[in-house]
């Protein structure tokens, strides 16, 4: 897994083993997710929710987002994002949070102009944090969210 563009772009990203915690988002995708948004981008304040790696937040640094809080419940996790943000260069522009989503929405004010979103699959979380996003998104931000293909 490595950053694709910008300023860190080819730095070699950790994940934990596994898909318990964290599944790493395929470079295909993310190169999707970032073209999409990619005029939002610089000068952005950035979500990712459910950060995993870290991965998506520290694409959106790289690319000149100004800068990014990082969530996720799991220290181990935290421990990989904080890593990867020093490799990357984007430590200064990093928050790193530990704590469940719902909690953590209902105590942030935000706004953030881009929301990274990839919950674990099979819970259904995707319809119970959309709508906890609602007012904290700027006018003109937007959501990009991962989900799992129907079954």
């Amino acid at each position: 897994m490595r950053v694709i563009a910008g300023t860190a772009r080819g730095k070699n990203l950790q994940a934990l083993p596994g898909e318990d915690v964290t599944r790493p988002t395929i470079n295909r995708v993310k190169e999707a997710m970032f073209s999409s948004v990619q005029f939002l981008v610089p000068g952005a304040r950035v979500l990712d929710l459910f950060a995993g790696s870290g991965q998506l937040g520290i694409e959106a640094l790289s690319r000149g987002a100004k800068s990014c809080i990082f969530v996720d419940r799991s220290s181990d996790a935290l421990a990989v994002v904080k890593a990867n943000c020093k490799t990357a260069g984007v430590d200064r522009q990093s928050d790193i949070r530990q704590g469940e989503a719902m909690p953590f929405l209902a105590n942030i004010r935000g706004p953030f102009d881009l929301v990274l979103l990839d919950p674990p699959f099979h819970y259904n979380t995707l319809n119970e944090v959309l709508p906890a996003l609602a007012d904290k998104v700027a006018p003109g931000g937007v959501v990009l969210a991962e989900s799992e293909r129907e079954a």
